[in-house]
């Protein structure tokens, strides 16, 4: 029977084995059902235009910019997941060349003894002048493997999902680089503003101290009320070395952060200065999907594990190989090339179906079904915490405006009692516990709403990334 008779028997054979399967080997991708509920738990009046804000309009702080681009340009966590990005991109363009046929060129000379004693070297002398026989053989070569459960196709789709998938990694990584570099660098204005306070109020404790030790000199006043006033003072005085070893801590960790080795940091005056964009613009949480880059790599991920099982399928199923082959062969060397007769020809089809590797091939197909559902499930899972991020984010904004509001006032009744009290002990109508207490309440208050305004930041920064903001 010859080759293409062969080859016209099995493959109406194939076709039908081929339509009876190929509608369970692939499934197309069905995004998981994710319930979203229709708004977040806390009412916010959000436009696309404002969340998706490139961080260069969000932040308005001119030196925090120069610290973020440094920092996307120069991080060396940003670096080493952009060679991932290339990895990926190189096994994508490799994966549209993999089911494409292969073409092998081969040449080979041989010179072959026979054994007297075998009927092949009995009988060479008959035919052959030399003790042995030269084999001068060329080729060139064809495999193609036909790719009829859409191997092609799931590969591609696996591999294109992997890509993007990292590159979404990458913008979420971006993300939050910019989110760490701004609230470093919150905190670091927000340390220069105790390093502000505390040096007021010693300047505060300072006068109050002289005023009483005149008053002990004078007699009017016991040791006691000049040592609490010595107390006072040292109390302003422990925030300064404090707050700078906080500094010289927070400027060497922004450093590293934007990729430069430690130094100082330039920044704004105050930390009022440094407000971003204020987010207080209706979004509901599906706008997520669409955003936030965490999100979409988990769903790529989901993509990738469909892709595999539809591979781990198809493994199951026959694979069909045609390999043509054409060359020369001589067994001179001067007639090696004579055309046309040197030249050989071949054409093989190869039909191969896993038998005994069955059931390994069915427990592969089996747990790339559950490594599919595990993405899944981790898809739900980023797209909840996603949501759960933004309702934080908003409570904590919401929470600190209120405290702050509260702070500011209670900071007002406080300097206006520091100043009575300082007002009625120089006339004698208050002792020196009344003006020790006030002037170390105010100084509380006035750390504590720094560290609220900070809050207040970091929040409004926080909302911002949980929301999706534009990395670019």
């Amino acid at each position: 029977m010859t080759q293409s008779l062969i080859i016209k028997k099995l493959i109406p054979g194939f076709l039908l084995l081929l339509l009876v399967s190929s509608c369970v080997v692939a499934k197309k991708y069905k995004q998981p059902a994710l319930d979203l509920p229709e708004k977040y738990r806390m009412e916010l009046q959000l436009t696309a235009d404002t969340i998706q804000l490139p961080w260069r309009t969000f932040f308005k702080d001119k030196q925090l910019i120069t610290l973020i681009g440094n920092a996307l340009q120069k991080n060396n966590e940003i670096a080493v997941a952009l060679k991932s990005v290339e990895q990926l991109d190189l096994a994508f363009k490799q994966a549209k060349l993999e089911w494409l046929p292969t073409l092998e060129l081969s040449g080979s000379v041989n010179r072959t003894w026979q054994s007297k004693n075998s009927m092949n070297g009995s009988l060479m002398g008959q035919f052959v002048s030399t003790p042995y026989i030269d084999d001068y053989m060329s080729g060139l070569r064809l495999n193609w493997e036909m790719d009829i459960w859409g191997k092609t196709s799931m590969m591609k789709a696996a591999t294109r999902a992997d890509y993007f998938a990292q590159r979404e990694n990458v913008a979420a990584l971006k993300t939050r680089i910019i989110v760490q570099v701004a609230q470093a660098y919150y905190n670091l204005l927000a340390l220069d503003e105790q390093l502000k306070i505390a040096t007021s109020n010693i300047e505060l404790s300072d006068r109050t101290l002289q005023i009483m030790q005149l008053q002990y000199d004078a007699g009017q006043i016991n040791s006691l009320a000049v040592q609490q006033a010595e107390a006072q003072k040292k109390t302003a005085e422990m925030v300064l070395p404090l707050a700078m070893q906080q500094i010289a801590v927070q400027e060497n960790a922004l450093s590293i952060l934007c990729g430069a080795y430690p130094d100082s940091v330039a920044r704004a005056e105050s930390l009022q200065k440094a407000l971003p964009e204020d987010l207080a613009t209706t979004g509901i949480p599906a706008a997520l999907l669409s955003r936030r880059p965490d999100v979409k790599a988990a769903e790529y991920a989901v993509i990738v594990a469909n892709a595999k099982a539809g591979l781990a399928n198809a493994a199951m199923y026959p694979s069909l190989s045609l390999v043509p082959q054409i060359g020369t062969n001589s067994m001179q060397f001067k007639d090696w090339f004579d055309l046309p007769g040197s030249v050989t020809k071949n054409i093989a089809a190869n039909l191969t179906q896993p038998l005994f590797q069955k059931k390994m091939l069915r427990t592969a197909y089996k747990i790339a079904l559950i490594e599919h559902e595990k993405a899944a499930i981790q898809f739900k899972q980023t797209v909840l915490q996603a949501v759960g991020e933004v309702s934080d984010a908003m409570a904590r904004s919401k929470g600190a405006s209120q405290r702050l509001v509260l702070a500011e006032e209670k900071g007002m009744a406080l300097n206006k009692a520091t100043n009575d009290a300082m007002k009625l002990y120089a006339n004698g109508m208050a002792n020196y516990l009344e003006v020790i207490t006030a002037q170390n309440n105010a100084l509380q208050n006035e750390l504590e709403t720094i560290a609220i305004h900070l809050e207040k930041y970091n929040a409004i920064t926080d909302l911002y990334r949980a929301l999706g903001g534009g990395v670019e």
